[in-house]
This record gives C-alpha cells, sequence and structure tokens, in this order.
C-alpha cells in the first residue's frame, strides 16, 4: 500500500482537527491515500477528548486570557495543552483493513512503534507503554489517543520539544485544589521531553519522526487537496468552533 505524507504545517486548533477529520472522509471513500500528518499548533491550544467535560478539565477564563485556543478531539483520552513551540504532533489516518483486523492496543503498539522508530534516529531510546504512551528511561514522551469511524482509523499524538508543566496547570482543572502542588510535582516528575536529550531543532525532530513513521512503506509527499480543505473549512465551522460540540458535555 502507498502512503501519503503531509509535511509539517501550523494551524489553529479547530482547524488541525477539521483538517485531520477532512482526511478521514476522503481516506474512508478511497479517494486519498492512506496518510501521515505533521502540524504545529499556533496559537497554543488545549485540546480534550471527545468524552470529557469542557467546563470539568479546563479553566476557560485562563485559555482566554493566556490566548490559547480550546478545542474537542474526535479521539478519547484526557485533556492535552499543546505549546506551540514545545511539541510536534502527528497523526495517521488510513482504512482499518491496512491493520488487518488488529484490535485498539495492537494498533497503538504499530503506529507509537514507529514513533519509537523515529526517536532512535535521534539516539532515544523509547518504548511503547500500554495503553497509548511512549515513555523514555519510564518517563513519559508522547501521548497518543485514537477513534475508528466508518472503517478508518485515525491515530493523533504528540511528542515533547521542551515542557512548561506550570503553564499547563494554569489552564487545566485541579479537581482538588489542596494536591495541586503535589499533583505538579509529580507531573513534572513523571515526564520527559526532547530537549532532555540534546540540543534538537525542531526541524531535526521532525526529520526524525518522518524517517520513523515513513520506514518500510512506499510513500509521496503530498498536500491536503483542495476538496479536503473545502470540507474542513466547513466541519472548522460547524463543529470545531461550535460551542455546541466543544461544550457538548
Amino acid at each position: 500500500m502507498h502512503w501519503r505524507l503531509i509535511p509539517l504545517s501550523s494551524h489553529t486548533a479547530s482547524m488541525n482537527m477539521a483538517i485531520d477529520h477532512a482526511i478521514s472522509e476522503s481516506v474512508g471513500k478511497g479517494e486519498q491515500l492512506p496518510t501521515v500528518r505533521f502540524y504545529t499548533w499556533n496559537p497554543s491550544a488545549v485540546s480534550i477528548g471527545c468524552f470529557q467535560s469542557l467546563h470539568d478539565e479546563v479553566d476557560i477564563a485562563a485559555c482566554k486570557k493566556a490566548g490559547v485556543d480550546i478545542v474537542r478531539r474526535r479521539t478519547g483520552g484526557g485533556a492535552v495543552f499543546h505549546d506551540s513551540a514545545g511539541e510536534i504532533t502527528y497523526s495517521v489516518i488510513a482504512p482499518l483493513s491496512e491493520f488487518d483486523g488488529m484490535g485498539i492496543t495492537e494498533s497503538y503498539k504499530i503506529i507509537c512503534g514507529w514513533v519509537v522508530n523515529g526517536l532512535a534516529e535521534l539516539g532515544i531510546k523509547g518504548e511503547f507503554h500500554p495503553i497509548n504512551d511512549i515513555l523514555v528511561d519510564g518517563k513519559k514522551i508522547s501521548g497518543n489517543a485514537q477513534t475508528r469511524r466508518g472503517g478508518v482509523l485515525l491515530q493523533h499524538g504528540t511528542v515533547l520539544l521542551d515542557a512548561d508543566v506550570d503553564l499547563m496547570f494554569s489552564l487545566l482543572r485541579v479537581k482538588d485544589i489542596k494536591i495541586r502542588d503535589k499533583l505538579i510535582k509529580n507531573v513534572k516528575e513523571r515526564i520527559t521531553k526532547i530537549a532532555d536529550f540534546g540540543k534538537f531543532s525542531r526541524e531535526e525532530v521532525y526529520t526524525a519522526l518522518v524517517a520513523g513513521l515513513t520506514q518500510g512503506k512506499e510513500y509521496q509527499e503530498g498536500k491536503v487537496t483542495a476538496e479536503e480543505m473545502a470540507f474542513a473549512l466547513k466541519v472548522k465551522k460547524i463543529i470545531y468552533e461550535n460551542d455546541s460540540w466543544n461544550g457538548s458535555r
């Protein structure tokens, strides 16, 4: 099977989710090849999982004050802070048949393995940790989320270049304020980032991830088509910028 690679680009939170949605539609209809896409978030954003409560998870006023976007993903999982300068996000969008009847954990292992291969290009030894994390030296460097709709698998995930945990917790809600400081300390101890392993540029990390996610694949570099962009602009407005979607739980 041939694949399409869409190079690194930067978009708003709503546009990033809309583009992944549009590609899922075109891949599902057989109009486009299975796709690997890379992107960053501009401005920084908080995304929440499909089944989360916006008001329980996110300090909306703090996000507005900081100029941080908020969007609900189609995938599950938890709330994530996407620092515009601190991460690279990938998405893998392919027919379920490409994964030969695999269950969710198996497909996570395969795709996260591609990311691990990318880290190895930088001399960083990562490992898949079920169900959807990638660890280095026992610490989380990548979180991933997946959905399956209409015979199509969509998985997207982040690779941390750097991390501002204090900023993250100023934007996310902590249910028990009394344990806030302890929780922040705990998270700082449990995550790691590319910057901990050397002075790699964003371009170097991106190049390594491209190598990892395309390894063993026949692929061609492409772009979001005009048809996909038209669909993305439509769902961006009616779904991902719509309070009835983002605040639906």
